[in-house]
């Protein structure tokens, strides 16, 4: 736990020391990378070993505040979040120096690179905060330092409505966790996790209450149907290696804190298809609205959001499989699960730093100015090929992995009857959410890194340098390693498997890095496969021959083709969304069309937003918005009348507390 310390001390003191010489951009920033990375090794020293099966970590610091000593540990559950954490972390931090210098002579960046350094220490307390005071203030202090980071280029409009979005939904999820805080301390009579645990038993409805209000506290974060309109929201805003650890870490660690209060509930047997149908109806909805959008980065926010989806589903199989004694099947989900909460962090990681460079390379992120990248930009664009191949959970890659254990899971054998029917219905479904993800990221590579240039920013688009590329890389190495070597990851599940679903799953265990062994056996024939043929074309691409007469083909009529005569990112999906989806899904579209015999000049404009947020919040919060205006007459704007108003307060407190113990006695 000691190395833990340190490397929290050293993210904090490195953000502050960057922040102080803000005036000199290159030593700032430097500074804060390398506290940011010597932190993330410091930190994965006592996280492997916990991995590897050592002793859970534990260290008190005695406090006589009203809410006990202050607690830290790392168990298995905690180290499983923690390991992907500081990786991406430390990566993001090495991307993030090269990406923001491109703003130093625009925006000073001492402050964004503290904040920085201080959401990863956030992010880390709350993985190892034990009481639950300790937990809500690093929560917020993760919000915050999120929020002020989403909103950096706050001179845009449409930055700060993210950010309001963002700060809204994140302190409403923080008003339920307080909710489930003080129901769990006035039955467990303390705030640390501990006392949470060894609580007596309760009513079915207690347990039930809990459990809600952890899905939706801590289901904000994590991006769960319907509360992640925050997410395409604030991940398209962000600097990219922001947008790349919030969507990479910082939604799983509201995964992480569903996940330990589940620890704290006797299992029921309605979680399971509760958190199956919340996983497949986000999965469909974040990759229908993805395959939509024309922003690249809001792409991959929805991406998130059916990742999510996907991880959601394989936990919530795994409770309902544990619940009915199918032990083996639930084995296979929860490991297909916990494989993509670490597969995710990888793939969208990666696609975030690729949608980076392109920005950083062409200056625009519309897929609508891009095209033809791929000769300007050959690096970045292999990368995102192999993360969009990974994410579209196609072979041979560790999208496919994780994905595959789920299919095990939903398609082995049940006791017959409406289970059976319902499994089979939910394989489809699946099934389904996979091709529109393949179609997805079809678009994607094919209107950004293929074609020709529609606009000057792609024309004069180039390639990024070594610090923004590196990570990438080694990104595109785990990628590949896990891939090849999932029953390595495996190793580390037992004990987790052991904390969140009991020792009849954890002991199948080994039955799934047999068989997920054998996948990566086959991924690897079917990448040395792939390489062969890639050098065979190569090869004979250059080898000497006859001469060749080069001659145009068919233009279809055209004399002079230009770029607008291909394909646009609306019309590749136009088929798919305009013909397959329901209206609501569909884009709201804005023409002015010409009718006079001479016609005037005419309009079309398209605009996609999410329907839950057009549709339900925004005419929601509107609505309450009008309603509070009108307590304008409370702010009088003199201070002997805010006097009152706290007397007021205070009285009726100590009036409110003076009953209750007279009542008590």
């Amino acid at each position: 736990m000691v190395w833990l310390l340190i490397a929290i001390s050293l993210l904090v003191a490195s953000g502050i020391l960057a922040s102080l010489t803000h005036r000199r951009p290159l030593p700032s920033t430097g500074i804060a990378m390398v506290g940011a990375v010597a932190a993330s090794v410091l930190g994965l020293i006592p996280t492997v070993s916990v991995l590897r099966g050592q002793t859970a970590l534990a260290w008190r610091l005695s406090w006589r505040a009203p809410t006990g000593d202050l607690l830290l540990g790392l168990d298995p559950l905690s180290a499983f979040f923690l390991g992907p954490l500081l990786i991406l972390g430390a990566l993001a931090a090495v991307y993030g120096r090269k990406y923001m210098l491109a703003y130093s002579g625009r925006k000073r960046l001492g402050s964004p690179t503290c904040l920085f350094n201080i959401l990863l220490a956030a992010m880390v307390m709350v993985v190892l905060a034990r009481g639950m005071v300790l937990f809500l203030v690093a929560w917020e202090a993760m919000t915050l330092c999120s929020y002020m980071l989403v909103t950096f280029d706050h001179q845009d409009q449409d930055v700060r409505r993210a950010g309001w979005v963002y700060l809204v939904a994140a302190h409403v999820g923080e008003a339920c966790l307080i909710a489930m805080m003080l129901l769990l301390e006035r039955k467990a009579g303390g705030l640390d996790f501990e006392h949470f645990q060894s609580m007596a038993i309760q009513s079915a409805g207690f347990y039930a209450l809990i459990f809600a209000l952890a899905a939706v506290g801590f289901g904000i974060k994590a991006g769960f149907l319907p509360f992640h309109v925050w997410l395409p929201e604030a991940h398209a805003a962000a600097p990219s290696h922001v947008s790349a650890l919030m969507s990479g870490v910082m939604i799983k660690l509201g995964l992480y804190g569903f996940l330990r209060m589940t620890t704290f509930l006797p299992p029921a047997s309605w979680w399971g298809p509760v958190l199956m149908a919340l996983g497949l109806a986000g999965a469909l909805w974040g990759i229908s609205l993805a395959l939509c959008q024309r922003d690249i980065k809001r792409v991959l926010a929805y991406s998130s959001v059916e990742n999510m989806g996907i991880i959601t589903l394989g936990l919530g199989l795994a409770f309902w499989r544990a619940s009915r004694g199918d032990v083996v099947l639930a084995g296979l989900a929860a490991c297909g699960a916990l494989l993509h909460v670490w597969n995710h962090v990888l793939m969208k990681g990666l696609m975030f730093f690729s949608a980076g460079s392109v920005v950083h390379g062409s200056g625009t992120k519309d897929l609508e100015k891009l095209g033809g990248l791929m000769k300007r930009m050959p690096r970045t664009g292999v990368a995102m090929l192999i993360g969009a191949v990974a994410i579209a959970g196609l072979p041979p890659l560790n999208g496919f992995v994780g994905e595959w254990l789920i299919y095990f899971g939903l398609m082995g054998s049940s006791r017959g009857g409406v289970a059976t029917v319902a499994a089979l219905l939910a394989t489809g479904l699946f099934a389904f959410i996979g091709s529109l993800a393949a179609l997805c990221f079809v678009r994607l590579i094919g209107i950004v890194w293929l074609g020709e240039a529609r606009s000057t920013a792609s024309r004069d688009a180039h390639e990024s340098t070594l610090g923004m590329t590196g990570p990438m890389g080694v990104l595109v190495l785990g990628l590949v390693g896990l891939s090849l070597f999932p029953q390595v990851l495996l190793h580390i599940l037992p004990r987790v498997l052991l904390q969140l679903f009991g020792p009849a799953v954890a002991q199948q265990l080994q039955n799934v890095e047999s068989s997920a062994g054998r996948l990566g056996m086959v991924n690897g024939a079917l990448l040395v496969g792939l390489a062969g043929a890639a050098g065979l074309w190569r090869l004979f691409r250059r080898a000497p021959g006859p001469s060749v007469k080069s001659v145009e083909t068919w233009g279809c009529g055209y004399a002079a083709p230009t770029a607008r005569m291909q394909y646009t990112a609306r019309s590749f999906s136009e088929l798919v969304c305009d013909r397959l989806f329901p209206s609501y899904l569909r884009a709201v579209i804005t023409k002015k069309i010409p009718t006079s015999l001479f016609p005037s000049a005419g309009t079309f404009s398209s605009r996609h937003s999410d329907p839950l947020t057009r549709a339900v919040y925004e005419p929601l919060f509107l609505r309450w918005a009008d309603r509070f205006a009108r307590l304008r007459w409370v702010q009088q704007g003199a201070l002997h009348i805010y006097l009152l108003y706290i007397f007021v307060v205070a009285v009726a407190a100590l009036a409110w507390v003076s009953w209750g113990t007279w009542m008590a006695s």
